[in-house]
């Protein structure tokens, strides 16, 4: 059923462009294809859950430590492994079957998850326990991400991949901001142990799940056979296309510096409003309803273009900034709020613009590229932000998780406008004056 091929032609599939505003009943059009709602049900369960357990443990080593830094070194140990081997995990996704390698991490995440959360509940857990866990399932995820994100045109198909990839990106995202939610509820009332234990049963359901898929009915990605150079390939291939490049650019900034909310979190709900465990959840639900208004919003859009994950990118540094500098919880929501419709719209729009960009043969090398940057960024910048957080103070630690995303923004739109010969132009013959984008002539040659 699948071809084999060492070769990365044919050339890039064009992104699909819409010419109409997709209809409502059309909004998740990719649902319609049986194997991808397996996906949808089970990484929704999983992705929540996988939040949740990380939350906890984030929670679990603050108390044990009382270290806004020891909390910033968990993050590290989960998402480092991603970092320093990611684009192995690219090539093994290439090589073979994405879904069995999803099955294979899922039954490992089952019993290191099962496991932390016996020894948590019994009560002899301790740190270093924690530590080994969290890195594990690190590695677990340098195999998983790129498989996960190449697996999903096999499921639905080149037509309906553009809606596939928000709707998956958005599951990714709604997630990481639902999941917290709960898990901060859970650990209020019943303890992190539990919200651990959760993330065992859910590793074991995606595995139920991706058996239970019509494997007839999957539309199967070539596999490129053992050779030298692979990893180098596909650096070459990302570095060469602009579309792919600045996209990842931009995340590396956003992913670092802005992707840290649990982190910040915590410390607002425990040292400037003093809400909590149950403060640290509603804060979360109150991102994770503006990722989900951010989800909706991703599938109704008719192009993907690297102005507008620009212009995402910027307003959600924007949003860090102004939640930051918010005096009252009142208003910290709502700005939170703000945090995350602008991330998912940001999020959506990268992976989709890298997907649709990159050849089936060597998606696995770019998406783990992507997740390389992704994850490997919030492992960097949960420590880096943490060290911020207790020397200069929590709120500081929030403006300039913002800041530095939105200057990146601006800088790479500039360098866009510059290279594809674009100025802003004002225009006041109008009643009410208008911007602009506009392109510049090519000088005339002698002059």
């Amino acid at each position: 059923m699948t071809t084999e091929t060492t070769a990365i032609s044919p050339p890039t599939e064009p992104i699909p462009v819409l010419l109409e505003r997709p209809r409502w009943r059309d909004t998740f059009d990719s649902l319609r294809v049986y194997n991808y709602r397996l996906y949808v049900i089970s990484q929704t369960i999983a992705n929540t859950s996988a939040w949740m357990q990380r939350i906890a443990i984030d929670w679990l080593v603050f108390e044990l430590t009382k270290s806004i830094t020891a909390v910033g070194l968990t993050v590290f140990l989960q998402f480092s492994p991603v970092l320093f081997f990611g684009v192995w995990g690219g090539v093994i996704a290439d090589r073979l079957d994405k879904r069995k390698l999803m099955m294979a991490t899922q039954s490992a995440a089952f019993l290191l998850c099962g496991g932390l959360a016996a020894l948590t509940l019994v009560g002899v857990g301790h740190v270093a326990e924690v530590y080994a866990v969290a890195f594990l399932l690190g590695c677990a995820a340098v195999i998983e991400g790129p498989a996960r994100s190449a697996f999903v045109n096999e499921m639905v198909g080149h037509r309906r991949l553009r809606n596939a990839i928000s709707l998956n990106a958005s599951i990714f995202h709604l997630g990481g901001l639902l999941g917290p939610a709960i898990s901060g509820i859970l650990v209020a009332v019943v303890g992190a142990g539990w919200s651990i234990g959760v993330n065992s049963v859910a590793a074991a359901i995606v595995v139920i799940m991706l058996g239970r898929m019509r494997v007839a009915e999957l539309f199967p990605s070539p596999r490129i056979e053992r050779s030298r150079g692979q990893i180098r390939e596909g650096l070459h291939y990302a570095g060469s296309k602009p579309t792919i490049l600045w996209s990842i650019v931009i995340l590396a900034f956003v992913s670092t510096f802005g992707m840290t909310l649990p982190v910040l979190l915590v410390s607002f709900a425990d040292t400037i409003f003093k809400t909590g465990a149950a403060g640290y959840g509603l804060y979360s639900s109150a991102a994770a309803v503006g990722a989900l208004a951010g989800a909706l919003l991703s599938t109704r859009r008719m192009t993907v273009r690297l102005r507008s994950i620009m212009l995402f990118a910027g307003l959600f540094g924007l949003a860090l900034i102004a939640t930051g500098l918010a005096p009252v919880p009142g208003i910290f929501l709502v700005f939170l709020i703000g945090i995350g419709v602008t991330r998912l719209l940001f999020a959506t729009g990268a992976e989709s613009i890298v997907q649709l960009s990159t050849n089936r043969a060597i998606r696995g090398r770019v998406m783990s590229l992507y997740a390389m940057v992704l994850l490997g960024g919030q492992a960097l910048g949960g420590p880096l932000i943490g060290w911020v957080a207790e020397t200069w103070g929590v709120r500081n630690a929030m403006v300039a998780a913002g800041v530095v995303p939105a200057l990146a923004a601006v800088a790479v739109a500039l360098v866009l406008a510059r290279s594809g010969r674009l100025s802003l132009r004002i225009r006041l013959r109008q009643r009410v004056p208008r911007l602009a984008v506009v392109r510049r002539p090519k000088p005339l040659k002698g002059l």
